[in-house]
């Protein structure tokens, strides 16, 4: 069997956040501090209103789908996917409610990337572990800017190799390693001779391995 590649898309193949900002501040007079990783405290309205938990996720629902289009492909993504596609089966798995699937699938499309999307809400370590025994990988690694998801996975299936990634260079130095992860990368021409060294070893992840294993 191949080996696997589960990849998330926002701040990992895609930039987000930056064009997000821009939307929020041209749409809804809203500052978005990049520098800041707690959306709770990086929103803030210039009219110095408080954001409840609900305002803010209705933020993100009004960018998904309609302002996707802003969205820029992240350097050197698109290559190293497709280099890996040649020895390696790659699914994005991205935290989109299911109704923008296919505008997702549309949006990686328009950039070169075409792969089977799947939407997710919540923890990806059950999606994961589904996806591994799918495909009866023996290797899989999981690449994500979020470290909740690294844990999950942890969790769910701790045999997956977990490499955090986080694309926006505004934001980046401000994220500290994601615990759960075996590596920290953010550049796809580093992340992706870590892939393919762990696609070449063909052995599952294990706990011994720490942050710093390249």
């Amino acid at each position: 069997m191949k080996p696997l590649l589960i990849t998330d898309c926002d701040e990992v193949l895609l930039h987000m956040v930056r064009h997000f900002g821009v939307w929020l501040d041209e749409a809804h007079d809203i500052e978005f501090d990049l520098s800041n990783h707690d959306w709770s405290r990086a929103m803030r309205p210039r009219d110095e209103r408080a954001l409840t938990p609900e305002a803010m996720w209705g933020y993100l629902d009004g960018f998904f789908p309609a302002e996707m289009a802003r969205q820029t492909l992240v350097p050197h993504a698109r290559e190293a996917l497709a280099a890996l596609a040649e020895v390696a089966d790659i699914v994005v798995l991205t935290n989109l409610q299911d109704h923008c699937q296919s505008h997702r699938v549309a949006q990686l499309a328009e950039h070169g990337i075409v792969h089977r999307v799947e939407c997710n809400q919540g923890g990806k370590g059950r999606p994961v572990a589904r996806l591994a025994q799918e495909h009866g990988a023996s290797v899989v690694v999981f690449v994500d800017d979020l470290p909740q998801h690294h844990e999950s996975v942890a969790r769910a299936a701790p045999q997956v190799h977990r490499l955090h990634m986080v694309s926006e260079p505004a934001m980046a130095p401000h994220v500290p390693p994601a615990p759960h992860a075996h590596a920290r990368i953010d550049d796809w021409r580093d992340a992706r001779a870590w892939i393919e060294a762990r696609f070449a070893a063909g052995q599952p992840a294990t706990e011994l391995e720490t942050l710093g294993d390249s």
